[in-house]
């Protein structure tokens, strides 16, 4: 920003860095499951998810302050973290209670239920076509951001989906696309693919809006030669937006032409049909005990979530190509139990011509965006926060395998 200043006479603080936060009622504190998995799974109670902020009135910022620069030796230290924070997406947990030896299992009365089913779910479709909206329906949680642009995912998402008698573990995945125009490209339809390695069935959604095609390129390109081996339901989501008879021969049309198991119409805008789906997937998943304990909805740590809901906000506020050059990492997340947790975000772009539009004139437009992504943060994490952002240039991003794999694009994440 400095450079930003120099350039174009903006008087700014001397720092790149925005932070902003404003009085606001206190939200129910958040408070994480700790179990004997994994100390970073991420605990979302349904008492915690009641009680979110249901007001749409914007809240005003009462403070904009800069803070400290950080050094370039602190960037190399994050740059070289050790691959010991990094958690797999591809590796498959130990079932929950086969963690527990005989004199565990004997302390807590633990009788195993033969009914109980638990397994892996492989969503997979073109851009655009509503799997994030999908998946959030099911799980009964927002985990994957969810814009009207396509190819908004990236990753792929683990929501956790229980009940009494099973639990099912959704790989939300990115939209499947033929054409790799960058190296980000090709990583995204890897981690697509091998989302089918631990599945169990496949759930394929198409538009029912778009003219019926064949979904041959969605499973070849998404999971491969593994459907063959798998059960796979056809999703004609927006349903909402066509006539019932035009619905009808939709469903005829991919009951003919698609070598599918069953298909189901949907609104997962409006969550209509999304029942009919999860009964259809615990038909096909295996008994047995669940694989994480059931008061969780991902494994992903609080920071993935954090930076996928900048992310979005990037792409509400932003048009063409800015959106897609974005990279967003946070930095440092400090709880604090006297004050608003401390977060500190990236926002990586590919030319300077990039970083000006996201700041905008005099900051404004970055300060737009970060009011935005702390409230929507904040119902998140149900509890307030303080949120630093910074914007950095790094080109060609999406071309460079080695910061590609550093951001999670090579199958792993980082867990701490």
């Amino acid at each position: 920003m400095k450079e930003l200043s120099l350039q174009h006479n903006i008087p700014l603080p001397p720092s790149t860095k925005l932070g902003f936060f404003s009085q606001r009622r206190i939200l129910p504190r958040f408070q994480p499951t700790t179990n004997k998995i994994s100390k970073r799974v991420f605990n979302c109670s349904s008492a915690a998810i009641g009680s979110r902020r249901k007001s749409s009135v914007p809240l005003q910022v009462e403070e904009f302050r800069s803070c400290y620069v950080r050094s370039k030796d602190e960037e190399e230290e994050d740059e070289e973290m050790s691959s010991s924070t990094l958690l797999s997406l591809s590796m498959k947990p130990d079932r929950n209670m086969a963690l527990l030896d005989d004199y565990e299992m004997e302390e807590m009365d633990f009788v195993p239920d033969p009914n109980h089913r638990s397994g892996y779910v492989a969503v997979v479709g073109k851009p655009n076509v509503g799997k994030s909206t999908l998946s959030n329906q099911m799980v009964g949680l927002k985990l994957s951001i969810v814009t009207d642009k396509p190819q908004t995912t990236r990753h792929r998402i683990l929501g956790i989906c229980s009940g009494p008698d099973y639990q099912m573990i959704l790989y939300d995945t990115p939209g499947v696309i033929e054409k790799k125009m960058h190296k980000l490209d090709s990583m995204m339809m890897k981690n697509v693919r091998s989302a089918a390695i631990n599945a169990d069935c496949v759930v394929v959604v198409v538009d029912a809006c778009r003219p019926p095609e064949k979904i041959d390129e969605v499973l070849e390109y998404g999971v491969g030669d593994l459907t063959s081996k798998l059960p796979t339901l056809l999703v004609l989501n927006k349903k909402d937006l066509l006539k019932p008879g035009e619905i009808a021969k939709r469903i005829e049309w991919y009951e003919k032409f698609t070598d599918v198991d069953e298909v189901i119409p949907v609104s997962a805008k409006f969550g209509h049909g999304v029942d009919d789906v999860k009964e259809w997937i615990l038909s096909k998943l295996p008994s047995g005990p669940a694989y994480y304990p059931k008061d969780i909805s991902s494994e992903h740590p609080e920071r993935f979530f954090v930076a996928e809901i900048v992310r979005e906000k990037i792409f509400m506020q932003y048009r063409n190509e800015v959106p897609y050059a974005c990279q967003v990492n946070v930095i440092s997340y400090k709880s604090r139990p006297n004050a608003k947790d401390f977060i500190q975000v990236e926002i990586v772009v590919e030319k300077n011509s990039q970083k000006i539009i996201l700041i905008g004139k005099e900051g404004k437009a970055l300060k737009v965006l970060a009011t935005a992504a702390r409230l929507d943060i904040e119902d998140f994490l149900q509890k307030k926060v303080f949120l630093e952002i910074e914007v950095k240039v790094k080109e060609n991003w999406r071309q460079n395998e080695g910061l590609l794999k550093y951001y999670g694009y090579g199958g792993q994440i980082q867990a701490l």
